[in-house]
């Protein structure tokens, strides 16, 4: 699991269907203190995460399944699976 902050949206005209009624959003990750950290990850949104919010993505293939409600073989490698209000660091 992953903490980012969405930077923008994906619109593809056609898609998987295991992707149908989901947003696909662009998520940069974060360190801690809230830093950019690493590449930019394409994933699916299923909490309803907007523009400049920080979230938390789950990145391993079988549990971004599951949240989605996808049963079965799926492309779905990540999901956005909290919107963050606060990060407290150790």
């Amino acid at each position: 699991m992953l903490l980012g902050r969405v930077v923008g949206d994906v619109v593809a005209t056609f898609k998987d269907s295991s992707y149908a009624g989901k947003k696909i959003l662009w998520v940069q990750p974060l360190d801690l203190a809230g830093r950019p950290k690493g590449d930019a990850m394409i994933t699916l949104d299923v909490v309803g995460a907007g523009s400049g919010e920080k979230v938390l993505v789950v990145q391993e293939g079988g549990s971004a399944q599951m949240v989605c409600g996808v049963k079965g073989p799926s492309p779905i490698g990540s999901a956005i699976v909290a919107i963050v209000d606060e990060v407290e660091s150790p």
